[in-house]
């Protein structure tokens, strides 16, 4: 019997010890690669131009799925999150057709992005069931428990990997706060460092997929600190598939070249960001790319041969031989699959069916890009914030700039275009606040850093500002007198304190109109062509 205790506590021993180390090793080395993609945005369906869209994405990954496989190698195909707002006819049918078409294609995990939470939980359980595929993030509480499954196991090859997911805790101000009542977003890097030491003890390779933005060297500014400040703070994770700030990660630098993300040229050589041992991708956005990292596992070792950001179908303007401008694609061209098609068909007619109806003209082109409407004022935020204004009969009107999400252009508009500038269903709003409000409210206001979503568009008032705060404020000419009151035309995201601005929806002269923001805008162009130099950005912000 001592005998046979001895055994036991020996074999106890020995299990323990293999817990602690890991699972058991591989026989040989794994090929293993991983497919990514990240802020799709609602492009189920090619733009003008040919280019991106599920179908062509889907015969991209197919070929390489059978490529690794004749090679004798093992495919893992991730998303960074948003799948959520960008495209109208993705919009107004709740994304059904971007998840039923990542379905097909066989993704097999995806982190929860910021805009997976624009609409209510509800059609998020929705969306949930028509991927069948698991979305994932660990840090989402409710009630002291975790949302969501944070994490995923696989097997490829005799690998065992785990995907953890992770999403930005920036997301409940970025998300109109209705729809996340109770909802927490914890520190991503925290839940990270939790999990990190149990998952190496159930897997070979742990990967996280993120939506948290990749900010060169940790510079992320007035954003959440993003994938390579977790790199550095957590050990463990061998590699990160991000998405949130929608860029190629391709550290060009690396390989001999000055230059770094926004420089990088459609099928050109790349390499991923490397922290603290961490791999970090990142694919662009809209489907544009599909990023492939080659690595091979052996003697517990993973090793990247291979990186590289396959286009899809992206195309550049080249002259042609009659002098005219063509659009050719860098690569070439990648076949529309079949059987996607015939399953995305349905919705995109249904969509432009309803969106392809003209509202209006304008005689010029409104800027309503991210690069310049979130950090000056532009002739897009002006028409969007005095549109506002007139339609609530308030004295001045601020817009926040992350809620204006593309330009328009000269000529016939469509209702399309109109969602496409303003995707996210807000409400207009309106709130009578005291001459000292206004002004406390314009202070906070001005303190929202360009580069943001925050940055404020302005119509009515005149800003002068002295050392980041408002050193004169006047409406209409006159100074804004501390004991009057005046009217303020916002919309109900920023009202419920979106993108940082103080709440305003409990406020006693708080007033929702019940009025879509899209459908002022709507109301406004089918009575008014569009003026563009009545909107031009002039003075409304001086800067001392």
């Amino acid at each position: 019997m001592r005998i046979l205790n001895i055994s036991l506590a020996v074999l106890a021993a020995a299990v323990l010890a293999s817990c602690a180390s890991g699972p058991s090793p591989t026989q040989g080395p794994v090929q293993l690669t991983i497919l990514h993609t990240n802020d799709h945005h609602g492009r189920f369906w090619k733009n003008n131009d040919g280019e991106y869209g599920l179908a062509a994405r889907k015969t991209l990954i197919d070929a390489v799925r059978a490529e690794v496989k004749a090679s004798g190698g093992h495919t893992l195909l991730l998303d960074g999150g948003d799948v959520n707002t960008g495209i109208p006819e993705s919009d107004t049918q709740d994304a059904e057709p971007d998840f039923k078409g990542m379905r097909m294609i066989g993704y097999d995990a995806m982190a929860l992005g910021n805009h997976e939470f624009d609409k209510p939980l509800p059609v998020l359980a929705k969306q949930m069931q028509w991927a069948g595929f698991p979305m994932i993030s660990a840090n989402i509480y409710k009630d002291g428990q975790r949302l969501y499954k944070p994490y995923e196991m696989f097997e490829r090859g005799g690998l065992k990997i785990a995907v953890l997911g992770l999403t930005t805790d920036d997301t409940k101000k970025m998300t109109d706060p209705a729809n996340t009542v109770g909802v927490e977003f914890r520190k991503p890097a925290d839940e990270a460092a939790k999990l990190v030491p149990e998952l190496r003890k159930k897997a070979h390779i742990v990967i996280a997929a993120t939506h948290m933005g990749h900010y060169n060297n940790g510079k992320s500014g007035v954003n959440a600190p993003g994938d390579v400040e977790m790199a550095r703070e957590v050990k463990g994770i061998d590699m990160i598939v991000g998405g949130h700030s929608q860029n190629p990660v391709c550290m060009l630098e690396q390989m001999g070249a000055s230059r770094r993300n926004d420089a990088y040229v459609p099928g050109s050589a790349c390499a991923p960001d490397k922290q603290n041992g961490t791999w970090i991708v990142q694919a662009h956005e809209w489907g544009k790319y599909v990023g492939r990292a080659d690595f091979e596992y052996a003697n517990g070792e993973l090793k990247l041969v291979k990186y590289s950001l396959l286009p899809v179908n992206l195309k550049r303007t080249v002259k042609g031989a009659d002098g005219k401008d063509t659009k050719q694609t860098y690569m070439p061209e990648i076949k529309e699959d079949a059987a996607m098609l015939a399953l995305l068909q349905p919705y995109q007619e249904k969509g432009r069916a309803a969106l392809d109806v003209l509202v209006g003209e304008s005689d010029g082109a409104l800027d309503g890009s991210r690069e310049n409407v979130r950090k000056q004022p532009t002739n897009m935020g002006v028409f969007i914030a005095s549109v506002m204004m007139q339609k609530a009969g308030a004295d001045l009107a601020i817009m926040n700039s992350g809620g204006i999400r593309d330009s328009m252009p000269a000529g016939k508009l469509t209702y399309k275009d109109i969602l496409k500038v303003q995707p996210f269903g807000n409400m207009l709003v309106h709130v009578t606040l005291s001459g000292t409000e206004l002004m406390n409210y314009l202070n906070a206001a001005a303190k929202m850093s360009a580069g943001s979503g925050a940055f404020p568009q302005f119509a009515g008032v005149r800003l002068e500002l002295e050392g980041g705060a408002v050193k004169t404020a006047t409406i209409k000419g006159a100074p804004i007198d501390p004991a009057k009151s005046y009217r303020l035309a916002i919309n109900s995201f920023q009202a419920g304190g979106g993108d940082g601005y103080p709440k305003l929806s409990d406020h006693p002269g708080y007033v929702n109109t019940g009025f879509v923001d899209a459908d002022v805008m709507r109301e406004y162009l089918s009575k008014n062509s569009i003026r563009v130099s009545n909107f031009a950005p002039g003075d409304a912000i001086v800067r001392r």
